[in-house]
């Protein structure tokens, strides 16, 4: 499960996680939602971006988040199959947990990873993606967070938790 477009960074990450191993990914993405907008500003502020907790009500949400949600979807697949990987993509707008677990189910898969920023308020309540997938998708979840552009090529390193 993605938030943003995965930077290269990300996809280097989570491409070499299992070295030499063939590896392929099924990549859901959920359109961001107005619900959200008050989280994704504390976190903002928590994290010191005042100008980006500002600039949350711009953001594009609902039905006008498709159309992003679907480019950076494209982006990331093509992104992880130039990687050598092999990948498919979905955009989620209701009950994204089920699809998860649907997709699990489906595939067989092995674990599942999250990609995310950090999200305090959340993750302190366990209401993020990784906490409540792991009660829903019975596999492994990885959390792992998403490098931003600035990060990449400055030696930083995504976190798991």
């Amino acid at each position: 499960m993605i938030e943003k477009p995965l930077t290269a960074a990300d996809v280097e990450f989570v491409t070499t996680l299992h070295g030499d191993d063939p590896v392929s990914f099924v990549v859901l993405m959920q359109p961001r939602g107005s619900k959200d907008r008050l989280l994704r500003a504390i976190d903002d502020i928590a994290l010191g971006e005042l100008e980006q907790a500002a600039q949350e009500g711009e953001e594009p949400e609902g039905s006008e988040a498709l159309e992003p949600a679907e480019r950076a979807l494209s982006q990331s697949v093509a992104a992880l199959r130039a990687a050598g990987g092999e990948a498919r993509g979905q955009v989620v707008q209701r009950r994204p947990l089920d699809v998860l677990r649907g997709v699990v189910e489906e595939t067989g898969a092995d674990e599942v990873i999250v990609l995310t920023a950090p999200h305090f308020v959340e993750e302190f309540f366990h209401r993020d993606w990784a906490s409540r997938a792991r009660h829903k998708v019975g596999v492994p979840v990885l959390k792992l967070f998403s490098h931003t552009d600035d990060e990449v090529g400055e030696g930083r390193t995504p976190a798991g938790g």
